[in-house]
């Protein structure tokens, strides 16, 4: 909310810039659940690369544990709704929309995929899963840059933490 204000008082039209307007609610739907699904690849084999040069570190993230360990239906609910609704707004405005915005305009799209995902993998303070969120940094960030619209970066950001946190409520359909 900071940066958007900033944005305003400074002339600037934060729907325009975010690319709120630019396609369809189903569209954004659609476009961020197909990149995604396109993503899991890259994250899978990222993650088979990270676990074989820097060990497979069976330590989880801390919200992943939280998740994990809670045992009321409130928790887990609190948990939800930060990890696919709050989380995804907040981390793809600060990460894709601001630094990676600002930093293109200076450096260049390639440098600001990779500086701003780095800033990403690194503010999540988990090394032993700092290549794989590299690279969902990166997809999210190539997909902010192809639609042109924030919204694909925070609906695949939003799917990616509902399959995760599916994943971890039941691990069972993963086994299988």
């Amino acid at each position: 909310l900071v940066i958007a204000t900033l944005l305003q008082f400074r002339g600037f039209d934060v729907a325009t810039l975010a690319g709120f307007f630019k396609i369809s609610f189903f569209r954004t739907l659609g476009t961020g659940a197909i990149l995604l699904f396109f993503a899991y690849p890259l994250i899978g084999f990222s993650e088979t690369i990270n676990q074989r040069f820097f060990g497979g570190g069976s330590s989880k993230q801390s919200i992943v544990e939280f998740f994990s360990a809670s045992r009321t239906i409130e928790e887990r609910i609190l948990i939800i709704v930060f990890a696919v609704a709050i989380a995804p707004i907040v981390e793809e405005f600060v990460f894709r929309f601001f630094i990676y915005g600002v930093l293109k305009r200076y450096v260049g799209v390639l440098l600001a995929v990779i500086l701003s995902s780095l800033l990403f993998a690194a503010a999540h303070a988990h090394f032993p899963s700092f290549v794989p969120l590299f690279v969902l940094g990166t997809c999210f960030a190539i997909a902010y840059e192809w639609s042109g619209s924030i919204l694909v970066s925070m609906t695949m950001h939003s799917l990616f933490n509902s399959l995760t946190l599916t994943a971890l409520a039941f691990p069972e359909l993963i086994s299988q």
